[in-house]
């Protein structure tokens, strides 16, 4: 109704709520006469129904006492919206249909310092919408770091949430461990990293995690939304007496699904205790969105909510836009992307070689430094190989990316950490070097090129080309097999 003028009711259809717009008359007799229009068609919606527009009418008025009998207005209705110029009357409003109100929080509202584009001030309100309990897990979590009779906790959620892990060693007494740094809980994030302190190696254990979306996180006001709860998971840590294991080991995949799945295939029916992904696996990450979804297929495939991963750094890793935020989705041995650990009464030893060029090659742009890394890095083996974990280990195995010895014609002109750690690995013990990087199955037996033991490098991405490696350790014994994608022995080492 309008006897000025007719006036209209504007119905918007989007996928999770209807949005109307509307310009009421300037006489209440009329105004009033709209609200039964506007409440049919509102109780008809079956999604969440917002209604905005010029009232032409005032806080206090009949009709909007009226209007919230069914509507809950969203925006301030002590700030002025007309005229334009100099408001002094508040007639425009944003409000929601009350019993969708459950469904979003508002965040906030305002009026727009714009008095140009029409004789009224823009009004805007901010909301966010439930996310449902289903949808609030991105990732499924996935084991990182397992030293210190601790492991480590990892999983993205599409909403910001306050998460914790419950755990224990059966599913009825359960513990719950959240992340708390300087007395604060880090929350309202959408990547969640919790240590679990205190386990009992040898001991299985069930965990799940819980995920809680906070809709609003302010100073003296906090609201929360829906709770997902996953299905428990469970893992076992060695005990140091532990003298058997299986690990796999993937390199070079280039974020190739296929080669990914060829590889498994040859190695799912074994029950392995960890995973080493020996880097450019996910090469280049360009954004968070990209590396994320890579990562989740590595982690689903190789089974890592039950089984550790290690992430090792190659050259691919360090490339592109999201590069360094890479960082946030590990939680690294030591904090570093270099480190050691003991897997039962094995020591493992990683290394980061970073670039394959110089850090003064044009295409870095001088934001490049890896010789101190490769620097910082002398320092921890010359620590490492001076341990009593490392001395005390009945085998000791190096994993890096770029080969130190044996690289290939197309790779020995610049091979900066054999001028760094060369001297230093040429007498040290190890049982075996597992590299990667050249894309070529290689075997360097003991002393061909000035090492002191086996070098195994992986094969590349191409399916013709792509290896798996299995490591395994039983009593005094232990061997290292290469496959192919076809499930062919390539090489079986007794070291």
């Amino acid at each position: 109704p309008g006897r000025e003028e007719a006036r209209a009711l504007l119905v918007v259809e989007f996928e999770k709520y209807i949005y109307c717009c509307t310009h009421l008359s300037l006489t209440e007799e009329d105004r009033m006469l709209s609200l039964p229009v506007i409440r049919q068609v509102a109780a008809s919606a079956n999604k969440p129904f917002f209604i905005a527009g010029d009232m032409n009418a005032h806080p206090g008025s009949e009709f909007i006492r009226q209007l919230q009998n069914d509507f809950v207005i969203l925006t301030d209705t002590k700030k002025p919206t007309f005229p334009a110029n100099n408001p002094d009357e508040t007639i425009d409003y944003i409000a929601a249909y009350a019993k969708d109100t459950t469904a979003f929080t508002r965040i906030s509202s305002r009026v727009w310092d714009e008095p140009a584009a029409s004789d009224h001030r823009p009004i805007i309100t901010d909301i966010i919408f439930n996310q449902p309990a289903g949808k609030i897990f991105r990732t499924e979590p996935y084991l990182q770091n397992p030293v210190g009779n601790g492991i480590t906790v990892m999983w993205q959620t599409t909403v910001p949430t306050y998460s914790w892990v419950e755990y224990g060693t059966d599913k009825e007494h359960l513990q719950k461990a959240r992340t708390i740094v300087d007395g604060q809980v880090i929350c309202n994030n959408l990547q969640n990293k919790i240590r679990l302190d205190g386990l009992e190696p040898g001991k299985t254990y069930y965990y799940r995690v819980c995920s809680q979306e906070i809709m609003l996180y302010h100073a003296y006001k906090k609201v929360f939304g829906e709770t997902a709860v996953s299905d428990f998971h469970t893992f076992t840590l060695p005990t140091t007496t532990d003298t058997d294991f299986t690990a796999i080991i993937f390199n070079d995949l280039h974020k190739h699904s296929e080669t990914l799945q060829a590889l498994y295939k040859q190695v799912k029916d074994l029950k392995y205790d960890f995973v080493v992904f020996n880097g450019d696996c996910i090469d280049d990450p360009a954004n968070h969105d990209e590396a994320t979804c890579f990562l989740s297929e590595l982690n689903e495939t190789v089974g890592a909510d039950r089984v550790p991963v290690f992430y090792i750094r190659g050259n691919h890793e360090i490339r592109n836009a999201y590069s360094i935020g890479l960082r946030s989705l590990f939680d690294y041995v030591g904090d570093k992307t270099y480190g050691a650990f003991n897997w039962g009464d094995t020591r493992i030893v990683m290394l980061d070689c970073g670039e394959d060029k110089p850090d003064t090659h044009w295409v870095y742009y001088g934001l490049n430094d890896f010789s101190d890394l490769r620097k910082a890095q002398v320092g921890f083996l010359k620590e490492e190989l001076a341990s009593r974990a490392f001395k005390k280990a009945s085998k000791r195995v190096l994993i890096h990316h770029v080969p130190i010895f044996g690289k290939g014609e197309d790779y020995d002109s610049y091979n900066p950490c054999r001028d760094e750690w060369g001297a230093i690995l040429e007498k040290a013990p190890f049982a075996v070097s597992i590299n990667a990087h050249t894309h070529r199955f290689a075997y360097i037996p003991e002393g061909a090129d000035g090492n002191n033991y086996p070098v195994v490098v992986g094969g590349g991405y191409r399916m013709d080309g792509a290896t798996v490696m299995i490591l395994q350790k039983k009593g005094k014994e232990m061997t290292l097999r290469v496959l192919n994608a076809k499930g062919e022995t390539l090489k079986e080492l007794n070291l």
